[in-house]
Parts: structure tokens; C-alpha cells; sequence
């Protein structure tokens, strides 16, 4: 137990410090980052799978779960890729709100999509969650775009994880052999629109864009190790690590603005997570302590 915790705040603290990280990697776009990201997770999680000795793992997928490992690669391409621009363009509080309301997103599309039926108090948590983004969309003129595409393309990441027969490192290294071919194109057409910024400033930045890929691997491996020895519950309350650090560090690193109607939207969400989660503690009590499954990884 005492070794899943310590591993699953590795995970959800690596994820939550990111926005320190994505910064130090300008003057590169979101995009150019994103490719680089693509490629070099996958010069590690090829590293990992041939000393592992796991590349027959992918030799035998059949062409059904390759079609879903590509929609899992886009999903989480946008994912990352609006995650890093939210960062880079100072918009880390509604980042944060994207992972907060993820959950919340997750529980109404196994409602939409796997016609599950919610219990009483999780319909409540989805009501009171939809009537925060309300609350701040009223207050900031316009629906939070970036909070809703974070949170609705990770949760449908998860969605479709569920039904890919592969563990965690084979999955991320499909995925990313998904994505290469089109990363590598677009860095090369960078590089000859002289667009690129990994030639033009110095060894340090190419490092830094090098350690993008390794950043998105060392969590994935300790959030594989928590989800195999901690209940689901235990993780459930541990997710919200990550947003609750985000959050933080955007109002009190990078100064974003918090509106009145803002930190009303937030209580309101706040409150639905409690609802939420107090819900699954319930729930949990009630059925038998089961581990969380190690297949849903790959936070921006």
C-alpha cells in the first residue's frame, strides 16, 4: 500500500509540475513541442521494450486493435498538444479545470456511450459540474474551450484504452508508432521552412526537447506501479493531485487572472467533486477493494 501511494504521487506530482517544464522548451511552437514529444517517447519506449524484450506484444495485434490504438494516438495527440499551448499561452487555471471535471466528463459518457446507469449521487456531481462550466462561461463571455476539449479528449482516451489488450508500456509505444510518421514530417518540414528551433539554440534546447519524451514515460511507469497496488478509490482521490498543482502554480506562479464568477465556477466544481468522491467511498465500502486497472495512462 505505503509503496503504491509513494509511486502514485511521483505520477499525479510529475503531471501536476508540467506546467514548470513546458516553458523552458520556447521558443518552439505547441506543435513543433507535440512532435518532438511523439518521437522521442518513442525512441525511450523502444529503448524500454527491447531490453523488456516486449515487441511481440505488438508483432500480433490484429488490424482491429491497430485501428483503435490510431484512435487512442489522436485523442491524446490533442490532448497534449492543447495542453502544451494552454501552458505556453498562459491559460494553466483552465487546463487545471480540464482535469478536474475529466472524471466527471468519464462518468457521463459511460452513460452516453456504454449505457451504464449512474447512481443517485453521481447524477448529482455531473449536474453540479455542468452548471459550473455554465457559471463560467457566463462570467468569461465564451464557453472554456480549452478545459472541455482537455477533459472530453482524455476521458474518450480512456474510453478507448479500455477495449486496447495492451499494458500500459506496449500501449504508449503503439501509440507512438502511430503518431511518428506524421510527427517526423511535420519536424522535417520545419526544418526546411527554417521553422524549426531545434538546430538554432544550442545543445541545452535540443536536450530539453529530447527530455519532453522522457518526462511522458516516468510518470506512466509510476502510475503503473500505483494503479497495480492501490484500490480504485485510493487513486481516484490521488488524480486530483495533479489539477489541484496546476491550479496552484496558475494563480500563484504564473499570476492568471481569478475572477469573481471564476472562483465561484471553481467551488461549484469543487463541490461536485466532493459529491463525487464521496460517492465512490461509498461505493468502495460497499463492494470489494479492487486494484485499479494499469491501462488508462498518458496525462499532458
Amino acid at each position: 500500500m505505503r509503496r503504491g501511494i509513494v509511486f502514485g504521487l511521483v505520477a499525479y506530482g510529475v503531471w501536476g509540475l508540467f506546467p514548470l517544464f513546458w516553458p523552458f522548451l520556447e521558443p518552439a511552437s505547441a506543435p513543433e513541442i507535440l512532435a518532438h514529444r511523439v518521437v522521442w517517447s518513442l525512441v525511450f519506449m523502444a529503448v524500454v521494450l527491447t531490453v523488456r524484450r516486449h515487441w511481440h506484444a505488438l508483432r500480433s495485434l490484429p488490424r482491429r486493435t491497430w485501428l483503435q490504438v490510431a484512435a487512442a494516438s489522436v485523442l491524446i495527440a490533442v490532448n497534449w498538444g492543447v495542453y502544451i499551448f494552454a501552458v505556453n499561452n498562459g491559460l494553466v487555471v483552465e487546463a487545471a479545470l480540464g482535469y478536474y471535471i475529466n472524471p466527471l466528463v468519464s462518468v457521463a459518457l459511460a452513460v452516453l456511450v456504454l449505457r451504464e446507469r449512474l447512481r443517485t449521487l453521481q447524477w448529482v456531481a455531473v449536474g453540479i459540474a455542468a452548471a459550473a462550466v455554465v457559471v463560467i462561461a457566463t462570467g468569461t463571455g465564451g464557453l472554456p474551450w480549452i478545459a472541455l476539449t482537455l477533459a472530453s479528449s482524455f476521458a474518450l482516451y480512456g474510453l478507448v484504452k479500455k477495449v486496447i489488450p495492451l499494458a500500459a508500456a506496449e500501449s504508449l509505444t503503439a501509440e507512438a508508432l502511430v503518431l511518428a510518421p506524421a510527427a517526423l514530417a511535420f519536424l522535417t518540414w520545419l526544418q526546411f521552412a527554417g521553422r524549426s528551433t531545434l538546430t538554432d539554440h544550442g545543445a541545452g534546447h535540443v536536450l530539453l526537447l529530447a527530455a519532453g519524451g522522457l518526462v511522458t514515460i516516468v510518470p506512466l511507469g509510476a502510475f503503473a506501479v500505483a494503479a497495480q497496488a492501490l484500490p480504485l478509490s485510493v487513486v481516484g482521490f490521488l488524480q486530483y493531485l495533479t489539477p489541484t498543482m496546476q491550479f496552484v502554480l496558475g494563480v500563484f506562479w504564473a499570476h492568471e487572472h481569478m475572477s469573481a464568477t471564476r472562483w465561484v465556477g471553481f467551488v461549484i466544481i469543487w463541490a461536485a467533486l466532493a459529491v463525487y468522491s464521496v460517492d465512490a467511498v461509498r461505493h468502495s465500502r460497499g463492494g470489494r477493494r479492487e486494484p485499479a486497472a494499469a491501462t488508462v495512462a498518458g496525462r499532458s
